[in-house]
Parts: C-alpha cells; sequence; structure tokens
C-alpha cells in the first residue's frame, strides 16, 4: 500500500510526501477537509512527492477548490514531471495554470 503523509511545514506552506495515489487520496483529503487556512495564500511543496497517479491530480484540484471557497490561492511548488505530464494528458492545464510555480528540484 501507498504511504502519504501531510505536513504544514510553515505557516503558509504544506507539503506531502511520498506517493499521492488512489490508496491513500481518501484519507489525505479527510485530513485536508478539516484544513482551515487563515490566509490568502498557501504554497504546496511537492519537493517529496515520489509517484501520483490521476485521483492524485483530481486531489490536487479539489485542494484549489476547496482554498479557493475560503478566499485563499494555493500555488503548488516543485512540481515533478510526472504531475506535469499527468495534467498535460488530461487536459486540465487550464485548470491548474494559475496555480504552478515550476521550480526544479537540484
Amino acid at each position: 500500500m501507498s504511504e502519504m503523509d501531510l505536513c504544514e511545514s510553515k505557516f503558509d506552506e504544506i507539503c506531502f510526501k511520498g506517493d499521492l495515489e488512489r490508496e491513500v487520496v481518501p484519507n489525505i483529503w479527510n485530513k485536508l477537509t478539516q484544513w482551515k487556512p487563515n490566509i490568502t495564500k498557501v504554497k504546496v511543496d511537492l519537493t517529496q512527492v515520489n509517484r501520483i497517479d490521476s485521483a492524485g491530480v483530481v486531489l490536487l484540484l479539489h485542494l484549489i477548490d476547496h482554498a479557493k471557497k475560503q478566499n485563499c490561492h494555493i500555488m503548488l511548488t516543485f512540481v515533478p514531471d510526472q504531475l506535469i505530464t499527468l495534467i498535460r494528458l488530461s487536459n486540465v492545464e487550464s485548470l491548474f495554470a494559475d496555480h504552478l510555480i515550476t521550480q526544479k528540484v537540484e
């Protein structure tokens, strides 16, 4: 089974660690629905995401929508190439366009 941890690393940043896949999405989503941002912009650090599938893409879209309803803008940082590929294959670039910071992990 895949594992994924969600951590709040700073007051304006959260991070995902592990595999963001179908098996872990329900548990992560339960945690995220409890999350109430109290600022207008939050970075989501994807540096430590090992693998992501289409369920992970959907989770990120729901996270963006969840935050938006609370007047918070999500910015995804250190976006893995695998996620960029899935976004393109799913034809949802427009939904992510204002939410990507395309930094590379070095």
